[in-house]
Order: C-alpha cells, then sequence, then structure tokens
C-alpha cells in the first residue's frame, strides 16, 4: 500500500498498481546505483593508469636529477 498526500488529500495507491510503482523505484535506484558504480569505477581505472605512468616518469627524473647535480664538498 502506497499513501501519496496531495493540496491535504490521501491518495491510497493498493493492489497491482503498488506493485508496479514500488518495482518501478526499485528499477530506478538500482539503475542509478550501477551508473555512480561505474562513474567512481572508471575515475579509479583513470586515476591508476596515470600513476602508473607518471611514478615511473617522475622516479627517471629524480634518477637523473640525482646525476647531473654538483657534487657536494
Amino acid at each position: 500500500m502506497i499513501v501519496i498526500t496531495r493540496n491535504g488529500r490521501a491518495t491510497v495507491v493498493t493492489g497491482w498498481r503498488a506493485c508496479l510503482a514500488s518495482v518501478a523505484v526499485l528499477v530506478a535506484a538500482v539503475v542509478f546505483l550501477f551508473v555512480i558504480a561505474f562513474v567512481v569505477l572508471g575515475v579509479a581505472i583513470t586515476v591508476g593508469a596515470v600513476l602508473l605512468i607518471v611514478v615511473p616518469i617522475a622516479a627517471g627524473v629524480a634518477i637523473l636529477a640525482s646525476l647531473f647535480r654538483s657534487p657536494r664538498t
């Protein structure tokens, strides 16, 4: 049973209409959660891929910089 109140009047939805409305809300919520999950997963994969490229380059630059710096006296 679903009770909807509009303008001070209560409308009661029962039976197959209430079941259909509940299923529609459930499907919409699941689709929304899947979209959010795929966006978060995409961001995580993108950040991981960027780090897999940037960290070795930064390490190589640091090694080269340490080779070419002037010796300490």
